[in-house]
C-alpha cells in the first residue's frame, strides 16, 4: 500500500490530539496516512471531532471555519502542511483580509448566499472603494 506523510499542527486545546507530541500550546505530527487519503480520514485518525476544530489551513490556504467545513473529502497529499485551530483560537491577523483559501471553501462561501471573509468580496466590480 502506497502512503503519504502528512505534517500536522495542532493549535491551542486541540494539542491534546496530539498524543506524545502534544506541548502546552500546540502539538507537531509527521503521520503517515494511505494515499489519496482525505480530510475526514485525518480527522479519525487523530480522533479529532470535526465540530472541535475552528479556522483549519491545508498548506496556508484557509480551507475550514467554524460552521462551515467543506474540506472534509478534499484528498490531502504527501507532505501537505494541515494547521487546525481551536473554536476559542483568534482568528490570525494575517488572514483576516484577502486570505488564501481552497477553490472548497470559496464555493461553499458563495453557495452560502454571501458569506465573506472580507468587506472587498462584498462589493460589485462596479462600486468604488470604501465603506
Amino acid at each position: 500500500m502506497t502512503t503519504i506523510t502528512v505534517d500536522v499542527w495542532l493549535y491551542g486545546p486541540l494539542a491534546r490530539y496530539g498524543g506524545e507530541a502534544a506541548r502546552r500550546t500546540y502539538a507537531n505530527l509527521q503521520l503517515e496516512l494511505p494515499a489519496e487519503s482525505r480530510m475526514r480520514e485525518l480527522l479519525a485518525r487523530l480522533a479529532l471531532p470535526t465540530e472541535e476544530r475552528g479556522i483549519t489551513f491545508i498548506n496556508g490556504n484557509l480551507c475550514a471555519m467554524p460552521g462551515l467545513q467543506p474540506d472534509l473529502d478534499i484528498s490531502l497529499q504527501d507532505g501537505d502542511r494541515v494547521a487546525f485551530f481551536h473554536l476559542q483560537s483568534m482568528w490570525p491577523n494575517q488572514y483576516r483580509h484577502g486570505a488564501a483559501q481552497t477553490a472548497e471553501l470559496a464555493r461553499a462561501m458563495d453557495e452560502g448566499g454571501g458569506l465573506f471573509h472580507d468587506q472587498a468580496s462584498r462589493r460589485s466590480p462596479a462600486e468604488p472603494p470604501g465603506d
